[in-house]
């Protein structure tokens, strides 16, 4: 179970719920919902300092539509975590599919190597990720 993260203003102990990001080169402040990983140069910021942000004279603020409810983990995401930790433990996956009977006792499971995953879900290029919207 993951840590919730906090707002990062100093003296807040409020829980986050959006993400500011300045762009420097345009003097644009983005707030958008809370961002999937925190970012160095990111600011995690509660309700109430979302909603009260400032930026300086000239700056622009784009504020993204922010999620009603945070989203949860679904059945799917669950099933996919169960089936991990199967693996890693070098268990079959609950298909009966498993190669467990072929090994002689003592002997480690043989693993195939590991590749590059393909294109992933959310393209990263830097220090910023790309995620695509949700369908």
């Amino acid at each position: 179970m993951g840590a919730i993260r906090l707002c990062s203003r100093s003296a807040c102990r409020n829980s986050a719920v959006a993400t500011l990001t300045y762009v420097y080169a345009d003097s644009t402040a983005v707030l958008g919902p809370l961002a999937t990983y925190a970012e160095p140069h990111c600011y995690d910021l509660c309700e109430q300092h979302a909603g009260s942000l400032t930026v300086p004279r000239g700056w622009e603020v784009l504020r993204l539509a922010m999620p009603a409810t945070p989203a949860g983990p679904g059945p799917d995401d669950l099933l996919a975590l169960a089936h991990a930790v199967r693996e890693a433990a070098g268990r079959p996956a609950a298909t009966g599919q498993g190669n467990d009977a072929a090994q002689a006792p003592g002997q480690r499971a043989s693993h195939p190597a590991l590749e590059a995953p393909a294109t992933p879900e959310g393209a990263r290029r830097g220090h910023l990720r790309v995620l695509r919207e949700p369908s």
